[in-house]
């Protein structure tokens, strides 16, 4: 059984992002990691999240349940994934605004060698996801960190989204997922596996 500790660090505004990591941490614990699920702060004014009724309904019903991620979190882990919406190609403001606070750890080495993943979802297929997951690395290679992309790793991948860099799922206009939700689920839970697996390989060889 595996002795990793994995944080599952998400944004979400309807609530897509908040249920592909909980998918993320049925596979980590499978495997045996230790898990916790994070939000980073929500940043939009109240105004906004009012006019969208699944976006009011999430951060009231759903949100309010979950731990707000600290940097002492990401010391704790020894695995992390990200999960986030696309915004125009990139990782939302509330996930870049938290990436933006981890200098101080950066600075003194202790984000070296966190094994990293990634997962995504847009309202259609060509929404920016590879974009998006792939911005969320930059910040990961400055780290120091290791990135553990699915790649073509299981057949779980090509039927959501069969994007190599991390799962990326299309939602409809009420966050609804359009892939088949089960092998969704599959795919998510490969990908938190195999960050679990290799955050394992790595912990193991530097003790």
């Amino acid at each position: 059984m595996s002795n990793v500790k994995l944080a599952i660090i998400y944004y979400s505004s309807t609530g897509t992002n908040y249920q592909l990591a909980q998918w993320a941490a049925e596979g980590a614990a499978e495997v045996g990691a230790e898990v916790k699920i994070l939000k980073v702060p929500e940043l939009a004014p109240q105004s906004v999240i009012d006019s969208n009724p699944a976006w009011k309904n999430y951060t009231e019903e759903v949100a309010l349940c979950v731990p707000t991620v600290s940097l002492e979190d990401l010391e704790w882990a020894d695995a992390i994934i990200f999960s986030v919406p696309t915004r125009f190609g990139n990782m939302p403001s509330q996930m870049k605004q938290f990436l933006d606070t981890t200098g101080g750890l950066w600075f003194s080495g202790k984000l070296v060698n966190k094994v990293v993943s990634a997962m995504t979802s847009a309202q259609n297929p060509h929404g920016g996801q590879e974009a998006t997951v792939l911005s969320l690395y930059t910040t990961m290679y400055h780290w120091g960190a290791i990135v553990a992309a699915p790649g073509y790793t299981d057949s779980s991948l090509f039927a959501a989204g069969g994007n190599p860099y991390g799962t990326s799922v299309t939602v409809d206009q009420d966050g609804k997922l359009v892939e088949d939700v089960q092998k969704v689920r599959a795919a998510v839970k490969h990908q938190a596996k195999r960050t679990v697996t290799i955050a394992g390989w790595v912990k193991k060889g530097s003790q």
